[in-house]
């Protein structure tokens, strides 16, 4: 977990599609977080719940480190086809413009978009509200706070950065 693309494959929700009920897929995903975990205690020792607290690499790749925790929380990611037509309705992880502000580590804030995207006819755009909800509560438990959107024709998106 220490490249820009090594390691675990992250599903961001803009890769081709995920199999489902891969036992692989899922093993690999709890290992991942095991790992990640581990990499929380031992570089956050002087936090009163080091797994609680974004780690410095996740910091680094917010967007590897969010989906990741999406996925684990059974959340399912969107996915398209190698023309990048939306195929499935899911998350999609994407880094967000940097707002400024500077984190607690007094580095630039860390900031990702979390979306609720579908391929065109499918109900994504109704089920926006209760999908970001979701992705709000699964954050929240790995110290991510999400805070939701919404522009001007109703398209909600998670503006996600570390706790605090």
């Amino acid at each position: 977990m220490t490249g820009g693309t090594a390691g675990f494959p992250v599903a961001t929700g803009d890769e081709e599609p995920v199999p489902e009920g891969s036992h692989e897929r899922a093993a690999a995903v709890r290992q991942a977080v095991d790992a990640l975990l581990q990499i929380r205690r031992m570089m956050n020792g002087g936090a009163a719940d080091p797994t609680a607290v974004p780690a410095p690499w996740e910091l680094l790749q917010p967007v590897r480190a969010i989906a990741l925790a999406l996925e684990a929380a059974g959340i399912a990611p969107s996915a398209v086809d190698a023309d990048g037509r939306r195929l499935s309705t899911g998350y999609v992880v994407r880094r967000a413009e940097p707002s400024g502000a500077t984190h607690r580590s007094g580095g630039p804030e860390v900031m990702a978009r979390v979306e609720w995207l579908g391929p065109p006819g499918s109900r994504a755009s109704q089920e926006q509200g209760d999908a970001l909800q979701l992705c709000t509560q699964a954050l929240g438990r790995l110290g991510w706070v999400a805070l939701e959107y919404r522009d001007s024709r109703r398209h909600r998106w998670l503006e996600v950065e570390p706790a605090s």
